[in-house]
């Protein structure tokens, strides 16, 4: 290319002095060209490296320090808060199928690779534009201490937890988790209600008492509703007879 250029001027009167400067000009020009992005400063209050996206940065831009502190800190002491925000397009799966998360904490020793402080009454918050989002994965297997899970598996801790209902003779309800309602619908007979679905949960009965206790038969009214029967007891087996009979019980619905 230089010989063509030196070739074409020779012949002018001022050749050599324009092939010098065209040779200057691209000295010049070229290290400008390479310039754009890299190697360029970072403008504080504004866009770096430019406002024109085609002059981004196409490689890392590493921040490295040794110091008993922190390498970086970034603080906003604006009452909005803001103290920085990071920004990217990770597809799906994260670093395990090569897609880097928008941000990564890697320890390359034995301690704590995050820590979140804050003096207000909630201390974070993980959202999603998709419900059905899991808001965090993990294999760690340890004991979440101090973790106050509001639902496992979509149910809360009331929902969980066994449902029982202390019954007296005379169908008044005493001690419960989960029932509303209870009634002597005849004798020996009662109806316990729940206020959730337990049609696909199992139901046991016992009597409370000691003496002439028999057997108690639990049989569903609805999805809500159980019908539990009493009957007397005695008699050196403990079946007694058939016939119904008031008796105090407890009830346990486990789902």
């Amino acid at each position: 290319m230089l010989h063509r250029i030196r070739s074409r001027y020779r012949t002018m009167g001022n050749g050599p002095w324009l092939f010098a400067s065209v040779i200057g000009a691209a000295l010049i020009i070229t290290p400008m060209a390479f310039a754009i992005g890299e190697g360029t400063p970072i403008l504080g209050g504004k866009r770096s490296p430019s406002q024109d996206t085609r002059k981004a940065f196409t490689s890392e831009t590493q921040i490295i320090a040794n110091t008993s502190t922190y390498g970086t800190r970034q603080s906003n002491k604006s009452d909005n808060g803001g103290g920085a925000i990071y920004g990217c397009r990770s597809a799906p799966g994260g670093t395990e199928k090569g897609n880097e998360p928008c941000v990564r904490a890697d320890n390359l020793n034995k301690g704590r690779a995050f820590e979140f402080n804050s003096n207000g009454t909630e201390v974070g918050r993980i959202t999603s534009n998709d419900p059905t989002a899991a808001p965090f994965t993990t294999n760690a297997g340890g004991v979440a201490t101090g973790l106050n899970a509001d639902k496992v598996d979509g149910k809360s801790a009331d929902q969980i937890a066994a449902k029982f209902a202390v019954v007296a003779a005379n169908g008044t309800l005493g001690a419960t988790r989960g029932a509303t309602a209870a009634k002597k619908t005849a004798d020996g007979t009662y109806e316990v209600t729940f206020a959730d679905d337990i049609s696909n949960c199992a139901y046991t009965a016992t009597e409370t008492t000691i003496t002439d206790a028999g057997a108690v038969g639990v049989q569903p009214v609805d999805a809500h509703s159980l019908n539990v029967r009493t009957r007397k007891g005695g008699g050196a087996d403990g079946t007694g007879t058939s016939d119904p009979a008031d008796r105090p019980f407890h009830l346990v619905v486990t789902c």
